[in-house]
């Protein structure tokens, strides 16, 4: 899955000479988080709520509303942007997106295209969503959690095994816990958890965890 299929297509952007004022009317009025500061085109800033709410607090108690408001018609947004904007290509996936805003600790990033413009937003509720879409969860289907020992052949070992029971596996994932045990996450179309857990147990994969979703 890709960042162009998952992102907000042609975001509205703003200039550096944006007044404060006008980019925290904007935001409000479309429920936005963030603003890509855009100049002749080319990306050169990025200017967020937690950015605008910090420039309207921190002069509040020296200065009346009226004087606040008059401050922030004034000021221009190129005065508080972020200039070292993180950015990600239309062409990268999904995972890649989110290992960069968690590695970053920020809950959107500005994409671009190959002549580095700005094409789109993707946020956190984007990636959110992705995996919703990836693991099958509004399909709705049974999820088993299985005990593993990472090993070669260990995915053709229980896939067998849903294929010898006509069962279809929608998603598969497995990941490491900090103990360093392995633990595999597969949602499928199971009537018979019975006979399934029976089968996977004789092949040594006994299920630790079954629920409906």
């Amino acid at each position: 899955m890709f960042v162009e299929s998952r992102m907000t297509a042609n975001p509205i952007t703003i200039t550096s000479t944006t007044t404060i004022a006008d980019a925290s009317e904007i935001m409000r009025t479309n429920k936005f988080r963030r603003l890509p500061v855009v100049d002749g085109g080319k990306l050169v800033g990025i200017v967020t709520d937690r950015d605008l709410r910090a420039v309207s607090a921190s002069p509040a108690t020296a200065l009346s509303i009226f004087e606040l408001n008059y401050l922030l018609a004034k000021m221009k947004v190129k005065e508080i942007m972020q200039k070292q904007v993180i950015t990600i290509s239309a062409g990268a996936t999904v995972e890649e997106a989110a290992i960069l805003m968690y590695n970053h600790r920020i809950g959107g990033l500005v994409v671009v295209n190959d002549q580095q413009v700005v094409a789109g937003v993707i946020t956190e509720t984007d990636i959110f969503k992705s995996f919703v879409d990836i693991m099958g969860l509004v399909e709705g289907k049974t999820r088993i959690t299985l005990d593993v020992t990472d090993k070669i052949g260990l995915l053709h070992e229980i896939s067998e095994v849903f294929l010898a029971m006509n069962i279809n596996i929608t998603s598969m994932v497995s990941y490491a816990l900090p103990d360093g045990k392995i633990e595999m996450i597969i949602r499928a179309d199971i009537v018979d958890t019975d006979d399934l857990a029976k089968a996977l147990e004789d092949k040594g994969y006994p299920i630790s965890h079954i629920v409906r979703i």
